[in-house]
């Protein structure tokens, strides 16, 4: 029974979904999009992905892009694209079954994987090259190459490409299990065929990909055929089939489901089913224009012909296959066709050129040797495995030797009962050390829990007091002047008692503006409606305005507002800063600098004062202590020096 192995896209593979017809206007725009961005790895990328994602809508135009990235790459003398390009280029080739040039190309790109050192490029080319050995029925090649890419899979190294993660690796050394349990079952080796297919059955069902365990499904009906259950594999097959019809999976695929599918019923003796399914093998071939697949099905309807002893139409199916199998390099194709028109001949009374052809057929069965090239597939298979079981056991004697070494250094039982006693002592000094570690911690947290229990507190009672001040006590005073401009207005007063009217409503002024600008700075409105960046540009220049200070305030990466809690803590840290070096400092300068880079936020307050005793500050200040809260609070570091020439205070945290 003919299976067709899966040639698979090994890295980055982007399915972008184009239909027949209706998308090759989008086509046509993305490659004029790509074609206008600046020619690098990039652009190469994306041109070699279209390429080949168009093949079954436009196969001029995708040789056309991959041939162009290829140029491009060569170019670039980058050898990661090189690589690349040459790699897809291969796979346009394997589609139109020119096997010669397919791997010429991906050859070329195992030689540009190598020069750069890109192992998991290197092991992509050997999955391709085993891949097309496999269809030209070259399977001691095809046995080297893929045992090599599964040397490169299991090596370690291979996960310090940054663009490799274990999910992808995973991904790719499934494709090759189900590969190897291709190949196994092709030369008749069905416990290894069994146990390979399940290998990459096991990966599929760890991250529940539907469409990926119906895909590997299919081989595993294949080895249930192999073994003669037929009506079991054609089971599964059916099971699964409308899974992989509305899946994205490449019409290729679905063709050799409906070929495979309506050989089984031919093994069954259902006709009629047989030429349903064959006949959608032929029409998905004809689809996406696949020499081999039009004539492999051809010679299928030309079999179901036969048993229906419609000759006419046999015959014509042969000649729709006949130019295909002559030039195939496949000695089983070879074999299956010659079978076919040798009973054609037969049945139809042209004995010699039956006799003919059954020489040719006998000659290719011979070639074939089934038998010695399943063995020599599982000694390289057992030779590889034997591998790395010898570095296990290299890796087994080391320790071996290590522990050999630990007992000869025990002398005795008194040895032995001190190393017990020490180790109960170090047993117990490591848990009394986690304990206190642990006691730390819930220190820790318990500080900072107060220490936002007191920031909620400090800010919900300025708050009240913000707000009693700017209703209450304003309101008060707002009409305290309305009544006294009435009177003012209503009263014949003298010059100087008018004057002294006059003096006490200005007064009144003054005291209502700074009873607003300490409820505004006990909760500034500005902070909630416009945020952290305003509100202290604001604030420093008001300080500026009456202090006489000179305050230098910038920001740096502040474009999105920060969560509502912290912008209040940095505005009152800076606050407090911003008076003590006001009230003890004697400063003429202060520079206030607040950023943010990705997740950390750091403040920065420096003057050129008179400085101070940071320690004994840290002892007796309430306001370096409250400052300490706060940043405690924000789970930052506070980092305060001080000289002659003027204080620095630095606090970083991070948000998240």
């Amino acid at each position: 029974m003919k299976k067709a192995l899966v040639i698979i896209i090994v890295f980055f593979s982007v399915v972008l979904g184009f239909s027949q017809q209706s998308e090759l206007d989008s086509i046509k725009q993305l490659i004029t999009t790509i074609g206008k961005q600046k020619t690098d790895t990039t652009q190469v990328r994306l041109l070699s992905h279209l390429g080949y994602d168009i093949i079954e809508i436009d196969s001029t135009l995708s040789k056309k892009l991959l041939d162009g990235a290829l140029a491009k790459s060569i170019k670039l003398k980058n050898n990661f694209a090189i690589s690349n390009s040459y790699r897809f280029l291969g796979l346009w080739y394997s589609n139109f079954n020119d096997k010669s040039k397919a791997f010429e190309c991906q050859n070329k790109a195992l030689v540009a994987a190598k020069n750069g050192n890109h192992i998991y490029l290197m092991a992509g080319a050997n999955f391709n090259l085993g891949s097309i050995k496999y269809e030209t029925g070259e399977y001691e090649q095809c046995i080297d190459y893929f045992l090599e890419a599964q040397k490169i899979f299991d090596n370690p190294q291979i996960l310090e490409d940054k663009k490799l993660t274990v999910r992808i690796l995973d991904k790719k050394k499934s494709d090759l299990y189900f590969n190897m349990s291709v190949v196994f079952s092709t030369l008749k080796n069905l416990p290894k065929a069994n146990e390979y297919i399940d290998k990459a059955l096991a990966i599929a069902n760890k991250y529940k990909n539907q469409t990926i365990i119906a895909f590997y499904t299919q081989q595993k009906a294949d080895n249930y055929a192999e073994n003669g259950k037929i009506e079991k594999a054609l089971t599964i097959r059916l099971k699964h089939l409308p899974q992989l019809e509305n899946s994205k999976i490449e019409r290729s695929y679905i063709y050799g489901y409906y070929h495979n599918i309506a050989q089984e019923y031919l093994l069954l003796d259902k006709l009629d089913s047989c030429k349903i399914f064959a006949q959608k093998s032929l029409n998905t071939a004809k689809e996406i224009n696949s020499s081999s697949g039009i004539a492999i099905s051809s010679l299928l309807l030309a079999n179901i012909a036969l048993q229906e002893k419609k000759y006419s139409e046999a015959e014509n199916f042969l000649n729709q296959s006949e130019a295909y199998y002559l030039q195939t390099e496949n000695p089983t194709e070879k074999r299956d066709y010659y079978k076919v028109l040798h009973q054609y001949l037969y049945e139809t009374k042209q004995y010699k050129e039956a006799y003919k052809y059954f020489k040719q057929y006998a000659a290719v069965n011979d070639e074939i040797i089934t038998g010695e090239q399943a063995e020599q597939f599982s000694e390289r298979e057992a030779r590889y495995q034997s591998e790395k079981k010898d570095k296990d056991i290299l890796l087994l004697e080391k320790k071996q030797l290590q522990n050999k070494i630990f007992i000869y250094s025990l002398t005795g039982i008194s040895i032995g009962l001190l190393l017990f006693s020490f180790l109960l002592y170090r047993n117990y000094k490591t848990r009394k050390k986690l304990a206190e570690q642990k006691i730390k911690q819930l220190l820790q947290e318990k500080q900072i829990d107060a220490a936002q229990n007191i920031i909620q507190g400090e800010e919900a009672e300025r708050t009240r007091l913000a707000r009693d001040l700017h209703d209450g006590l304003g309101g008060m005073l707002s009409g305290v002047k309305f009544q006294l401009n009435s009177v003012k207005g209503n009263v014949i007063l003298s010059e100087e008692n008018a004057n002294a009217f006059t003096k006490s409503i200005s007064q009144l002024d003054s005291a209502i503006t700074e009873m607003r600008r300490v409820a505004h700075n006990m909760m500034p409105e500005a902070l909630i409606k416009f945020g952290l960046d305003d509100t202290l540009q604001n604030y420093c220049n008001s300080v500026l305005e009456n202090s006489g200070l000179q305050i230098v305030y910038q920001s740096f990466g502040l474009e999105e507002r920060l969560n509502q809690t912290v912008e209040i803590v940095l505005y009152r840290i800076v606050q407090e800063l911003l008076n003590n070096t006001i009230k003890h400092a004697n400063a003429t300068q202060i520079h206030v600098q607040l950023s943010k880079n990705n997740k950390t936020i750091s403040l920065t307050v420096e003057d050129n004062g008179k400085g101070f005793d940071v320690n004994s500050v840290k002892k007796d200040g309430i306001g370096i202590t409250n400052i300490q809260h706060r940043v405690d609070y924000l789970k930052g570091k506070l980092d305060i020096t001080s000289d002659k020439n003027g204080t620095s205070t630095h606090i970083e945290f991070e948000i998240e």
